[in-house]
């Protein structure tokens, strides 16, 4: 755990941040596979599959974007999710070079349950914290998300 004299530097708050957003990302990805939810799915192909369960329906290149991923990425992660039936696609309404993906029942079925368990989890440990860091977590929270869309 880093004290507070490491982390009164930016480049010092940066080495903290990193190590423990990583460590709770694996301990997250380690609840998920430890429940055998739709196994071998990448990271990056639940993101991919969440953000169409959450958003709706979007064009690859529109996935790609959303997901800060290479369109020549997010093709194969595509091509996985609907080889496992868990996304479909369909011509664009106004676009015929286009299609447009959605997830399937089945897939947003993974992405509900998948996200309920890892929430589970971490309302646990949440609920180990006392009341004041609960509450700092609160405050940081929107930041962190800002730190993630930059």
């Amino acid at each position: 755990m880093s004290t507070p004299l490491q982390t009164r530097s930016d480049a010092g708050l940066a080495t903290a941040l990193r190590i423990s957003v990583s460590r709770l990302a694996r301990r997250l990805r380690a609840e998920r596979m430890a429940k055998g939810l739709e196994p071998g799915l990448s990271d990056t192909q639940l993101a991919a599959l969440s953000a169409l369960e959450r958003h709706g329906a979007m064009t690859p290149g529109e996935l790609a974007e959303h997901e800060k991923v290479q369109p020549p990425s997010m093709t194969r992660v595509i091509t996985v999710l609907e080889e496992r039936g868990l996304v479909m696609r369909a011509p664009h309404a106004t676009d015929r070079r286009q299609v447009v993906l959605t997830a399937t029942e089945q897939g947003n079925a993974v992405v509900q349950q998948s996200r309920r368990l890892r929430e589970a989890w971490l309302a646990k440990r949440l609920r180990e914290l006392t009341p004041q860091e609960r509450a700092l977590l609160r405050q940081a929270a929107p930041i962190l998300e800002k730190l993630s869309q930059s």
